[in-house]
């Protein structure tokens, strides 16, 4: 359900049905439509600037703009927190202990992971772009709680996904292999996480974006159409 489409379609209805009704009501549903459009339109070119650039709208493409500063973060996370010194100690003494066939499980490593950090990083790397002051209308950071859950669950599943390919693994192994010391390996699989963040593409971090947040932030779209009418109703009563 696109819920920006519908909220701008029922607004436009409004609009429309208005041009049929006769004062004294013809004001009230003209002034409630023309609102709630306003509302639901600029609230989703605001969503559509986060993730495009808009030729002439200064601060638009905010996320692949913030490239750099987006996957700078996720390398912080995944080296502090996913391959801290002592996980990889870890994994070097489970790898030492099976055979050369065992694939390296970092399930609950993941699951385990605190990723709040690159949430809350999101966030404000939002909340600092020209939009913040758009989203602190509707509640600021609290208006996006809800994508909070949903990013996390997405964020281990790309990393389980990352972790545990043929490819991964094998560079892992590879690495690990020709290695002696835990130190020195340490600094391998930073090496190594850096050239797979290097292969991203602002291109890539904003499908990524994208898909996990986009559909939450719908909902932005439909309150700035509600309380564009209930504004527009508001309005009708005064006196001319």
């Amino acid at each position: 359900m696109n819920k920006s489409l519908i909220t701008n379609l029922v607004a436009t209805g409004l609009v429309t049905t208005a041009l049929f009704i006769e004062p004294p009501f013809k004001a009230h549903v003209l002034n409630t439509g023309l609102f709630a459009l306003a509302g639901g339109i600029t609230n989703w070119l605001a969503i559509h600037m986060l993730f495009e650039k808009v030729p002439g709208l200064y601060g638009s493409g905010v996320i692949t703009a913030r490239f750099d500063q987006f996957k700078s973060g996720i390398e912080q996370l995944v080296m502090e927190q996913f391959f801290s010194k002592d996980n990889v100690d870890r994994f070097m003494a489970e790898l030492v202990a099976d055979n050369a066939d065992h694939q390296l499980d970092f399930s609950a490593v993941i699951d385990n992971t605190d990723l709040e950090p690159a949430y809350h990083s999101l966030v404000d790397t939002i909340m600092e772009s020209s939009f913040g002051s758009m989203l602190s209308m509707f509640g600021g950071k609290s208006a996006l709680e809800k994508l909070k859950q949903p990013f996390i669950d997405k964020m281990k599943v790309s990393l389980n996904e990352m972790a545990h390919s043929d490819s991964f693994q094998a560079s892992v192994k590879d690495k690990l292999s020709s290695m002696s010391v835990f130190d020195d390996i340490h600094l391998q699989i930073e090496h190594i996480v850096q050239s797979r963040l290097d292969e991203l593409t602002p291109q890539m971090v904003k499908q990524i974006i994208q898909t996990m947040i986009r559909e939450h932030l719908g909902w932005l779209v439909v309150w700035g159409g509600v309380f564009g009418g209930l504004i527009g109703l508001a309005t009708s009563f005064l006196p001319v």
